[in-house]
């Protein structure tokens, strides 16, 4: 019985290490608190900041194609739950529309699994958003799994074509990821415009 007790004690602990750990900060919407709940927050605005191309992020307009780099947990912003370094909307990636697109997930984050997809959503993300792509392989495998999608240390890289002009966001599908703010927004430009906005 004390073996069993100690099993279940450490499946625990790696369970709330694997997630963040720890409890939420007692806030005005926690149970038992005496303030009203809050409304989720509204989503940011997409970022309009000048257009560059950054190293990461290729365009080849003769052959119609981008491509780029996204890096899972390049930075700990975020508790390393980010794209390049960006979270909660504020970078936005603009490609053209008919434009073929590869995008290689890197996942630098040292401890958590990551997935990427891109997402007709682009506000209020449940705990667990629906993994169902914007446009056909626009979505690394397992997205929402913890132990079967991009790990640590990992590559996967995925390639798609948008064929519609729209706004649309790229998200971590993983549960509470996306919720906490592991997305930007990912636009798919009618007139040509291309490149990335912080």
């Amino acid at each position: 019985m004390k073996k069993k007790s100690l099993l279940i004690s450490v499946l625990a602990s790696t369970a709330l290490i694997a997630c963040g750990g720890g409890e939420p900060a007692q806030t005005s919407d926690s149970p038992g608190s005496s303030g009203p709940a809050a409304a989720p927050a509204a989503a940011p605005p997409p970022a309009t900041g000048e257009m560059t191309m950054p190293s990461w992020f290729q365009v080849d307009n003769e052959a119609r194609t981008v491509s780029m780099t996204i890096t899972a947990g390049s930075t700990n912003a975020n508790n390393y739950w980010n794209f390049n370094g960006a979270t909660k909307g504020a970078m936005t990636i603009t490609v053209p529309e008919g434009y073929a697109v590869t995008i290689e997930l890197v996942n630098d984050d040292p401890i958590m699994a990551h997935s990427l997809g891109i997402s007709t959503e682009t506000s209020s993300f449940s705990g667990a958003p629906e993994p169902v792509p914007a446009f056909p392989g626009a979505m690394t495998s397992n997205p929402s799994s913890m132990m079967e999608s991009t790990m640590p240390g990992q590559r996967e890289t995925i390639q798609f074509t948008v064929d519609q002009a729209g706004n649309y966001s790229m998200v971590c599908y993983i549960a509470g990821h996306a919720l906490t703010g592991m997305w930007v927004y990912f636009n798919v430009s009618a007139d040509g415009l291309v490149g990335v906005q912080q």
